[in-house]
């Protein structure tokens, strides 16, 4: 299937044209012949061919025209938009894709913006990572994480190999093969049938989270797609649904996803995941995550939480060590829950931090054995928070929250 068939409006076609108002694609000249409405700025109006007769829209105010061409795609007439530039990087195609029209791109551009124009979809959310010449893991873990991420691919790097390593995750892939050249194909995909097909070196891979899960609910608007989150982290409990306050606290939470170190291109498991605020809050910072959590209850509450911060938390429910196996592996752990044999069978996996928190102080020397018998270097602090309570009268006293030693685990 050719990428974005499915939902395109028949016949709207949109083209960029460069700033001195030449048009940045040979078919333009065929496609504006056939158009009965063309729609741009009056300057690329009175510079390119439009055909005699056919009824124009100088750009102003843009709901008139964005009107006129839901009418037209309704009426089945072919429709043009000229448009500067690149009208997927904060142009014209947001727009129209937000007015329910699905258009068809004509760039000349960079193979990047080209695959997704040739997808019909806006890019300026994207990140572009690239798996040539290097280790293709970090890329692999941008996709896991974020909700639209361009790869350039490079052999044994490619569609084929990251479709398989998004295996559990939910995500849809275009594979654009020789674009520009008279072998060009742009394919719409699964990651298990990518990983099934052989494709042709260079690619651009475009890796797509599925409208209205994780992330793509809630698109950040800006361009940094992997920046620290604008409202933040280590928010308070209210933030997040849980039972009988079973949540890690704000100020554990703060050093926890310091000791993690969180970025793009890492996979973080929380494991004991309770509430999944650790995993969530990670995720916010820009890493994929597993949240893995024995009882099914918390596990939902995982997803509510992923949710509501608008965040792609993959979920794992089930007992470690059995839960644990197949995982990709992780880069840093969080051991938040499941005792004893959870933080062995985390260990096992000799990831490079593991992170543990602990409120009975019996557990902290077996933890630390435990750690340290597995090649781990390790540290901890003890967290005893007093919050600001209002007493009758006006006064302020402190309310103690309970102490919670937090070890932290590194590979030399």
């Amino acid at each position: 299937m050719t990428a974005g068939e499915g939902d395109r409006a028949p016949g709207l076609t949109v083209v960029g044209v460069d700033a001195a108002g030449r048009p940045a694609h040979p078919g333009l000249a065929a496609t504006l012949a056939g158009a009965g409405l063309v729609v741009g700025a009056a300057r690329h109006l009175a510079a390119l061919p439009v055909p005699p007769g056919c009824a124009t829209v100088a750009l102003g105010p843009l709901a008139p025209a964005l009107d006129r061409l839901a009418a037209a795609v309704a009426a089945g007439t072919p429709a043009v938009v000229l448009a500067s530039g690149d009208p997927g990087f904060f142009g014209i195609v947001r727009r129209l894709r937000a007015a329910g029209l699905r258009p068809r791109v004509l760039p000349a551009v960079s193979s990047v913006a080209a695959a997704f124009a040739r997808a019909g979809r806006p890019w300026d959310d994207a990140v572009v990572v690239s798996a040539h010449g290097r280790d293709p893991r970090p890329a692999l873990n941008a996709c896991r994480a974020l909700p639209a991420v361009a790869v350039l691919t490079a052999p044994g790097a490619g569609a084929a190999e990251i479709g398989a390593g998004l295996a559990g995750w939910t995500r849809r892939l275009v594979v654009a093969e020789h674009l520009g050249g008279d072998a060009e194909r742009v394919v719409e995909t699964s990651p298990a049938e990518a990983a099934a097909r052989s494709w042709a070196d260079p690619h651009v891979l475009l890796c797509l989270a599925h409208p209205g899960t994780g992330r793509a609910a809630g698109m950040r608007t800006d361009n940094q797609p992997a920046a620290a989150p604008a409202g933040g982290w280590a928010l308070p409990e209210d933030a997040y649904a849980h039972r009988h306050s079973m949540i890690t606290k704000s100020e554990v939470r703060a050093l926890a996803v310091a000791r993690l170190r969180p970025r793009l291109g890492r996979l973080v498991w929380d494991v004991g995941a309770g509430s999944g605020s650790v995993g969530v809050e990670c995720a916010l910072l820009g890493a994929a995550v597993v949240a893995v959590d024995r009882d099914p209850a918390a596990a939902g509450l995982v997803r509510v939480n992923a949710d509501r911060h608008g965040v792609d938390v993959r979920v794992v429910t089930g007992a470690a060590p059995e839960a644990l196996r197949g995982l990709p592996e992780a880069d840093a752990v969080f051991v938040g829950g499941g005792g004893t044999d959870a933080l062995a069978a985390v260990a096992r996996r000799a990831p490079d931090r593991v992170v543990v928190t602990l409120a009975a102080v019996d557990r902290v020397a077996p933890a630390v054995g435990l750690l340290r018998a597995a090649g781990y270097a390790v540290e901890g602090v003890q967290l005893g928070a007093a919050r600001l309570a209002d007493l009758p009268g006006g006064s302020i006293r402190l309310a103690a929250t309970n102490p919670v030693v937090v070890l932290t685990g590194e590979r030399p």
